[in-house]
């Protein structure tokens, strides 16, 4: 992955982790930050993985690439917050 790959993925991932716990259904108790942090990180396993598939680099939007972006962050979403719900108690 290029640099400019990575601080895109970080920039994307703010708005990634914003659409992973739109797609999880149900109320996540978990704070913004924490959401942003897993769409980051869902973000930089997108793209790497999109690199790996050989779909990272396309003509055009990478919806691949960012289909990948969203599952990650939904189910990161839906991970931590099934377990910070019940630490919380």
């Amino acid at each position: 992955m290029e640099v400019t790959g990575f601080f895109t993925a970080l920039v994307i991932g703010l708005i990634i982790g914003a659409l992973g716990r739109l797609v999880v259904p149900g109320r996540q108790s978990i704070p913004i930050w924490l959401t942003l942090l897993i769409g980051v990180i869902a973000a930089v396993l997108g793209t790497l993985v999109a690199g790996a598939l050989n779909v990272d680099d396309t003509p055009g939007v990478d919806w691949i690439e960012l289909g990948l972006q969203v599952a990650f962050a939904a189910i990161g979403v839906s991970i931590v917050a099934g377990t910070y719900g019940r630490r919380r108690h």
